[in-house]
């Protein structure tokens, strides 16, 4: 149960970080140069740290919850961050919701309720050196795309690099969770996995910078989450409650698909994900 309880701070952690990170990115001036070169100029900026201190400490906890949880089911509860960020608007911030984005809550609810109720807690297997070879691989191509990616005014594929970057720290943190913390500054895995947080970032400053958080999001949280959970149910043991294998399936599609029917419905205003204010 620690480990659940764990999970629920790690993802309002990450809901802060989205919205504070979102509305410093689209204040950031617009210049030509790389996504390095924009994140660096965001670093100054204190919404930003902000937001990057409710990323990294969402990532901690998740860390931590990593250790016992099957990746499919760390990473469904992470992306909800979307919807609490949602929920924060509509409850502090007094959006008004639409019909579609409060069904989109409910599906994503239901299919984490189903996947919490059909993982099994499980230790991480060690990653082989195949594996690495091809995670390091993947962490090449994306360094590459993001500072081509950044040339570009879509926000579509910075949103896919950052989804990818963060599937290569998911898999990676998920193989190191059950170390002594102490042990992991001297694993290679552990830096490789800092490099693909940073490109992660980078990507995700851009997306950012050119879409709505909410649609930027949910792009990278599905890439995400498909990527790693394939990954963590083929290479790294995660295992399935007994029986309960159909309905993991259901409730990653549920989570997925409400994460995007979120991200399709955001409307203009760079202040809320998915909803809009509400108007006098």
């Amino acid at each position: 149960m620690v480990a659940y309880g764990i999970l629920v701070m790690s993802a309002g952690l990450y809901a802060m970080g989205i919205v504070a990170q979102s509305v410093a990115a689209r204040r950031a001036e617009h210049r030509p140069g790389t996504s390095l070169g924009l994140l660096a100029r965001l670093a100054t900026d204190r919404l930003y740290v902000l937001g990057f201190a409710g990323q990294a400490g969402g990532f901690a906890f998740a860390f931590f919850a990593r250790e016992s949880l099957p990746l499919y089911l760390v990473q469904t509860a992470s992306c909800s961050a979307i919807g609490l960020a949602t929920v924060f608007g509509v409850v502090v911030l007094k959006w008004r919701i639409r019909m579609v984005e409060g069904a989109a809550l409910a599906v994503m609810a239901a299919g984490l309720i189903a996947l919490a109720g059909s993982s099994q807690p499980s230790i991480a297997g060690d990653l082989t050196p195949g594996t690495v070879l091809v995670l390091s691989a993947v962490l090449i191509g994306a360094a590459v795309a993001t500072t081509r990616t950044s040339r570009l005014d879509s926000f579509l594929m910075p949103a896919i690099v950052s989804g990818v970057s963060f599937a290569v720290v998911a898999i990676i943190s998920r193989a190191l969770a059950h170390l002594e913390v102490l042990s992991l500054p001297a694993n290679p895995l552990t830096w490789m996995m800092l490099a693909a947080a940073v490109i992660g970032q980078a990507s995700m400053a851009a997306a950012l910078q050119r879409g709505l958080a909410t649609t930027v999001v949910a792009i990278a949280e599905a890439t995400t989450i498909a990527l790693s959970s394939v990954a963590g149910l083929t290479v790294l043991g995660d295992r399935v409650a007994v029986g309960s294998g159909s309905w993991v399936v259901l409730g990653l599609t549920a989570v997925v698909a409400g994460v995007l029917v979120l991200g399709s419905h955001a409307r203009s205003s760079p202040f809320s994900p998915g909803v809009t204010e509400k108007t006098a």
